[in-house]
């Protein structure tokens, strides 16, 4: 823990340094009827997951929580955070493509061994508000595996301040992963169905509503017993400062 908390302040210091006039940070509440990561269901009652990004020159930092306000079949304990993420990123453009490289640390307060993923994604529109994305993660730590994700999203400006996006994406992982997990074998993983919504009140202040379904794609490499929730959603409020 003392190794990631100095890691963490280098990065700090290193985006940050010489350039803080220059940083924006963007702090956000999301309140959700669930937590689903990549298919598996971590809680399937109400969770709150607040976050704060601060960028720089291409640089970021992302430090995320996910605060469970129930319990979830005896596993987690209610009102307390079970996992805090700390992503360091790059981010620029090559031409019309968005490329973004980082290392995600996984970190779990209740006691459980944390992992840590380099990953890196590419995101490009394609034609008026279709865009597409490709992202893949490599575990170098505890899973010792990679998951890949294909996404599509058409957006749509409804007004000058409101707007709408529907997405699907699937996913991908090797053996290693997937048994990690508790599946058996490699394979097409996951799915998952998206329907936002994000209304801009101000130049700092912005909200969202999201719905959402997901399930797996092969039994073997996602198993049902880790798929309590398909349908989830929730709200956001970010602001910009």
């Amino acid at each position: 823990m003392k190794k990631t908390l100095f890691y963490l302040a280098a990065v700090v210091v290193l985006m940050t340094g010489g350039q803080a006039l220059a940083a924006e940070a963007t702090g956000a509440i999301d309140v959700n009827s669930a937590y689903v990561w990549r298919g598996i269901t971590f809680n399937d009652g109400l969770v709150v997951q607040p976050s704060i990004d601060v960028t720089s020159g291409g640089f970021g930092i992302n430090v995320w929580g996910n605060y469970d306000v129930g319990d979830y079949d005896n596993t987690l304990d209610d009102n307390e955070f079970s996992e805090i993420d700390i992503t360091p990123y790059y981010g620029f453009s090559l031409q019309n493509v968005e490329i973004e490289l980082g290392l995600a640390e996984y970190l779990f307060p209740a006691g459980e061994d944390g992992t840590r993923e380099l990953y890196a994604s590419l995101g490009w529109p394609v034609l008026g508000g279709l865009s597409l994305g490709l992202a893949a993660y490599c575990d170098v730590d505890e899973v010792d595996g990679w998951y890949g994700n294909l996404s599509a999203s058409y957006g749509l400006d409804v007004t000058d301040a409101l707007g709408v996006e529907v997405s699907a994406a699937a996913g991908l992982a090797d053996t290693d992963f997937a048994e990690a997990y508790g599946g058996d074998d490699g394979g097409w993983y996951d799915y998952c169905f998206s329907l936002k919504s994000a209304y801009t009140v101000s130049d700092a202040l912005s909200l969202e509503a999201s719905i959402n379904y997901s399930d797996t794609l092969d039994k073997d490499v996602l198993p049902d017993d880790v798929v309590d929730t398909n349908l989830y959603g929730g709200i956001s409020v970010a602001y910009t400062f």
